[in-house]
């Protein structure tokens, strides 16, 4: 029995806004049976359970992911389907995020929202600061326009280093331990893959100057918690703003909670209601691209793993 392109299943659990984005694109919404090509995937947490629903599910041929990074989704991505991921959506809170971390770190606002005591003046100013961005998705050309007013000199490192309108320079990732050495604030905002796993070491942040800042918003295991602690314990790097964590939640008592001069946030960069606002503008996009042949919207290559 053939598909019929007009339906579209959502897995494993739904919210009334993404059932009304699949209408409002031109489809409907309706349980997963032999005639449903389509699937709309909502929960990150069970890359099996989805897995084992397109090895029963021979004639699904178009999967939209609920996230930007995909890399729970690695060997999900062997099958032989068209992914699509929700990469730029979320581009505009969680660059806010990183953005206020900076500027936390740079005021020393932990400090000080504790304080009972005057205490000494301080501040690291994001004017004419250098910003060293790891990653050249949505998130980094949101960031680098939220950057503009303060003068600052971005640099931007990706993979392929196409330009960035607003960075000062793009380059590739052969290049980062030299900018690393220049840089007041470092934010990563790349996807996780084999190559940024633990890109963030002993060794990367030996490389850091020491009035230097990190804030990760990608992913936690992007960098050696271990590493952190130390080079915050040590005083390798002036301070941390971590969205994300390795391992998360981060669990009680772990000694990444009394680090000094660490700011951590439980991965709040975007809410669930930004999430499924967001998410639902995205699945809107891609069922239209779905029923009309057109280009897909945050299209998965399945080399690059992102």
């Amino acid at each position: 029995m053939a598909i019929d392109r007009s339906l579209v299943s959502i897995e494993p659990k739904s919210f009334d806004e993404y059932a009304k984005a699949v209408l409002s694109a031109g489809a409907k919404v309706a349980p997963l049976s032999s005639q449903v090509g389509a699937l709309i995937w909502t929960d990150y947490s069970k890359p099996q359970a989805l897995k084992e629903l397109l090895e029963a599910n021979s004639q699904i041929e178009w999967v939209q992911l609920p996230f930007a990074g995909v890399d729970a989704f690695v060997d999900v991505l062997q099958q032989p389907v068209v992914f699509t991921s929700a990469k730029g959506s979320y581009r505009q809170p969680v660059a806010e995020h990183a953005l206020a971390l900076c500027l936390a770190l740079g005021r020393k606002l932990p400090e000080r929202v504790v304080a009972k005591t005057w205490g000494k003046k301080f501040a690291v100013s994001l004017y004419d600061s250098h910003i060293v961005i790891v990653g050249g998705g949505g998130i980094t050309q949101e960031l680098v326009s939220l950057l503009a007013p303060f003068n600052t000199r971005v640099s931007v490192i990706r993979k392929h280093p196409a330009p960035i309108a607003g960075a000062t320079e793009t380059v590739g990732f052969d290049r980062l331990d030299e900018f690393l050495a220049l840089a007041d604030f470092v934010v990563l905002a790349a996807a996780l893959t084999s190559e940024t796993l633990y890109l963030f070491d002993e060794r990367r942040f030996s490389l850091m100057k020491p009035s230097a800042y990190l804030v990760n918003i990608a992913r936690g295991k992007m960098v050696d918690s271990a590493a952190l602690l130390k080079a915050l314990d040590s005083g390798v790097i002036a301070g941390a703003a971590v969205d994300v964590t390795d391992p998360e939640p981060l669990p009680d008592g772990h000694a990444l909670w009394n680090a000094p001069n660490l700011i951590i946030t439980p991965h709040t960069a975007d809410t669930n209601a930004q999430v499924v606002r967001l998410f639902s503008q995205r699945i809107d996009e891609n069922v239209k691209a779905w029923l009309q042949g057109k280009d897909w919207v945050g299209l998965v290559d399945k080399q690059l793993g992102y």
